[in-house]
């Protein structure tokens, strides 16, 4: 287990978190006018709606939670990633999220990392989102640096 680390250390089968978080109105208003969502359901509702992209958010957040000393020495590339949203998420509510380091695999030349999340209400929990992260760890290639040498 590598939790307390870098991000590229995350093994298989590390779990981070719960942790219970709020997402203010503040943020999703930054997020929405950073990304040019200007909905009202985003904008002018009270309490907004969270975007699903700003699932995004959680995924850092339990990074930095976890693996305080950052990406580290061998950072991760955002590569893909997929979200299911059962039920709205409001501005304000309390939430649980988790995440679990599902698989970790190479593929043609390059390691792969699946992050799967989910995000429950804290007072019921119930699932509200379900978010599957694929990262490349991007490693220092010392032969090809040799060559560019």
């Amino acid at each position: 287990m590598a939790l307390g680390r870098y991000t590229s250390d995350l093994e298989e089968g590390d779990r981070l978190g719960p942790i219970e978080v709020t997402i203010s109105p503040f943020a999703v208003r930054e997020y929405c006018h950073a990304v040019e969502m200007h909905q009202p359901e985003f904008q002018d509702s009270l309490p907004p709606m969270v975007p699903p992209t700003m699932v995004h958010l959680e995924k850092l957040r339990l990074y930095s939670r976890f693996c305080p000393a950052g990406c580290g020495p061998n950072a991760r590339v955002h590569f893909i990633y997929s979200a299911t949203w059962h039920a709205p998420i409001r501005a304000g509510e309390k939430l649980m999220v988790g995440g679990l380091v599902s698989r970790r695999y190479h593929k043609r030349g390059r390691e792969y990392m699946d992050m799967d999340i989910e995000i429950r209400s804290a007072v019921e929990g119930r699932l509200l989102a379900e978010y599957r992260d694929t990262v490349v760890l991007a490693y220092r290639n010392e032969a090809a640096e040799r060559e560019r040498a």
